[in-house]
């Protein structure tokens, strides 16, 4: 072979290492990139447009769930109008953890057994306020009066069936008794007001509101609501079963992030409420006066603890009033609690 051809060969060797090479590097740097895009996760959270989720709207306002998480963790917010939703939705798995009130996830839990209650979030926070020309004077007075509640088998509700059965009194659709009706909270602001209803037993702030605006006044303040005056439940974290196998750590992360704005509430009242009216402002449009905030804040108890007991209670109630549709030795709520993510958190204090 003449020797330019040796050459020519020798060289067209070499671009084909280097060739290859080259596609080896982009090889390499794609699959990293494929690696990453495959490592990053989305949390979906879930959560109620109610100032009595407090705890969730400075988590994500003081990005405490995003620095917990890590920047390669997505966070979508989904904003829901009642926990009847929000239950459905974490059970058909179109979100993975967020805050809601424990009736609805109680009832949700006992038909799909795929929900875990992680920890509490605010205690407390509703009121019984009756309408100022009523002629309500006590509790008894409610008899032939007309009570509205948000929504049928929500913790106010199962509140204002216990209070009337500790006064001896029944739940019925004639003046023989007590007339529970449903009204979404805004709706009872114009209900009190043009004398459709006589009583509500609501979440705050919106019992505030009807005080300031003149129609009615508070019966029962919110540490005389049963159970426990004032000292139940009304905000808890959940997540999803398969979200707590997959995510394990992040649904801790979550708790912690719980936690930071619990105490951070605590601490910084003053610092909260502004912050508390901006995340309202992006859920709902419109945010809220600090001194109604204010008001929502002192009727409850932020706490991130919550016991068996707790859930128990308001199970036995949601069941007597008919909305739990098991036997009553179906009750068993033993798994939908797991607390051993807030106990590790406890502890690394």
């Amino acid at each position: 072979m003449p020797k330019g051809g040796i050459i020519l060969k020798k060289m067209n060797g070499i671009l084909l290492l280097v060739l290859s090479a080259v596609l080896l590097l982009s090889a390499c740097g794609q699959s990293k990139e494929a690696a990453s895009s495959a490592g990053s996760t989305t949390v979906r959270i879930g959560l109620l447009k109610n100032v009595t989720h407090a705890p969730a709207f400075i988590a994500l306002q003081n990005n405490y769930f995003q620095q917990q998480f890590g920047s390669n963790t997505k966070i979508e917010v989904t904003a829901f109008d009642n926990g009847a939703d929000f239950a459905t939705a974490i059970a058909t798995n179109q979100i993975d953890l967020g805050y809601v009130g424990p009736g609805p996830v109680i009832n949700q839990y006992l038909k799909s057994k795929n929900i875990k209650l992680i920890a509490g979030a605010n205690n407390g926070g509703a009121v019984l306020v009756v309408r100022k020309d009523a002629g309500i004077q006590s509790v008894k007075d409610l008899v032939g009066k007309t009570v509205a509640v948000a929504a049928k088998g929500g913790t106010p509700d199962l509140s204002l069936r216990l209070l009337l059965q500790q006064q001896g009194l029944k739940v019925s659709m004639d003046t023989s008794g007590v007339q529970i009706v449903t009204r979404a909270p805004a709706d009872t602001l114009v209900a009190m007001r043009q004398k459709e209803i006589d009583a509500t037993l609501i979440a705050e702030p919106w019992g505030t509101q009807i005080i300031q605006e003149g129609s009615g006044t508070i019966l029962v303040d919110w540490n005389k609501i049963p159970p426990k005056d004032g000292n139940y439940p009304l905000t808890v974290l959940v997540a999803s079963d398969a979200f707590l196998k997959e995510h394990r750590d992040l649904a801790k992360k979550a708790v912690q992030a719980n936690k930071q704005s619990i105490a951070f509430i605590q601490q910084n009242p003053e610092k909260a409420y502004p912050l508390i009216s901006d995340e309202l402002k992006q859920l709902t449009g419109k945010g809220m006066e600090p001194a109604l905030i204010k008001a929502a804040l002192d009727h409850l108890k932020l706490t991130e603890d919550i016991t068996l007991e707790d859930i128990k209670e308001q199970a036995k109630a949601s069941f007597d009033a008919g909305y739990l549709k098991v036997k009553e030795d179906e009750l068993d709520f033993s798994s939908f609690l797991d607390l051993t993510l807030l106990n590790e958190v406890k502890k690394e204090k």
